[in-house]
């Protein structure tokens, strides 16, 4: 797939740890926007991109969690049990991966690229691409989940932006 692609923002950048705004209604602009995002993260290689990843100051991400891509718009958590620890990346992080605890098993809700109202149980990795993506929309990144003393070594690892 190619066309129109976004410049991925990469650690340090301060958009990156802002929390995001919840979208009040879908506009021509915004399913631009997501059509545009989906293609960026494909070409990306990445299995989902959050608005904040992009730039964009809006609480809202794009995935594909095996069945093609889905448009989650101002995402909830509601329940938690659990928990899975998995290797994770991030295309804000490129060449890092890094062991995060998650919980297994969430319930969610959020509205579709119709605005319609979705809630859904997610579980394994459904899940963990939902909450690594929410993170996002709250400024929290892959590097919250590791020991302060280790964060400089993994800085170091994270390569500059091959999109640019």
């Amino acid at each position: 797939m190619s066309g129109i692609r976004l410049k991925v923002r990469i650690y340090g950048d301060p958009c990156l740890r802002e929390k995001t705004r919840p979208v009040d209604k879908i506009t021509p602009a915004l399913r631009l926007m997501l059509k545009t995002m989906v293609n960026t993260m494909y070409e990306e290689d990445g299995v989902g991109l959050a608005a904040s990843q992009v730039g964009i100051n809006e609480s809202f991400f794009v995935a594909d969690m095996g069945d093609g891509p889905g448009v989650y718009i101002n995402p909830q958590i509601y329940k938690q049990s659990g928990e899975e620890t998995m290797e994770e990346g991030c295309l804000s992080l490129p060449g890092l991966t890094i062991k995060v605890a998650r919980p297994k098993n969430i319930q969610v809700s959020y509205r579709d690229v119709n605005f319609e109202n979705i809630t859904r149980d997610l579980e394994g990795l459904h899940a963990r691409i939902f909450l690594h993506e929410s993170d996002h929309l709250i400024g929290r990144l892959l590097l919250d989940y590791v020991d302060e003393k280790d964060r400089p070594a993994l800085e170091k690892k994270i390569q500059p932006n091959p999109s640019g």
